[in-house]
């Protein structure tokens, strides 16, 4: 597992490209076969990446969580990308489509995931963060999130934002989680800019045309 600490505005603002893209940018999260998680420093969180093929794979316990099991202390979202998911949490399974999320809450013990079809592998995305209450095991299709419509054509930042784990959808101890997809033309995410003073964001852009590029700014208001 791989760790991430945390540097403050007067130190980033002192970075060259390299410098910003060592401390903010997780590169290869999705591997084939295999799970890749990354331990951040701001808020305690953890992103991980799983690419199961032919055999299923277990989430495991990284010794730096100093716990019994991975989710003892801590809930997790999980938004498929891929092909469909087939997860496992305590002995019950879930169907995980594309674009779907689940929710796995504070004590739940043991967890594997697998693809559906080795073919067509899923590409789950997963934020972790530390749970001192419990909420139930949850799934949502993207059918059943909140679709809120947002900006405008004009502007090139029409978007629709589809909320998953929130305080009207999943329920959850501290874990927000979302999906955001662009209208046609569009190029503009996070506007207007705005400040996370109050807790930490992680963004996972995925289906993006290879001739494209993505360009993410940040600093100090």
């Amino acid at each position: 597992m791989e760790q991430r600490f945390a540097v403050g505005p007067v130190e980033t603002k002192g970075m060259d490209t390299q410098g910003l893209r060592e401390h903010f940018l997780v590169s290869d999260l999705m591997v084939k076969g295999k799970i890749k998680l990354v331990y951040t420093h701001y808020d305690r969180m953890m992103i991980g990446g799983v690419v199961p093929t032919t055999k299923s794979i277990l989430l495991g316990n990284p010794r730096e969580l100093r716990a019994e099991y991975f989710l003892e202390r801590r809930e997790m979202g999980i938004i498929n990308v891929g092909g469909k998911a087939v997860v496992v949490a305590d002995g019950k399974k879930f169907n995980v489509d594309k674009l779907s999320c689940l929710y796995l809450g504070k004590g739940t013990k043991k967890v594997s995931f697998a693809s559906a079809n080795a073919k067509n592998p899923a590409v789950l995305y997963l934020l972790s963060s530390p749970a001192h209450a419990s909420y139930p095991n949850t799934l949502f299709s993207k059918d059943q999130a909140s679709p809120v419509e947002l900006g405008a054509v004009e502007t090139a930042n029409r978007r629709t934002v589809y909320k998953y784990i929130h305080l009207e959808g999943i329920k959850s101890c501290q874990l927000v989680m979302g999906l955001t997809t662009l209208a046609a033309g569009s190029v503009w995410n996070s506007i207007p800019p705005h400040t996370h003073t109050r807790r930490m964001e992680v963004y996972f852009y995925f289906d993006l045309p290879a001739e494209h590029r993505i360009m993410h700014f940040m600093g100090s208001p």
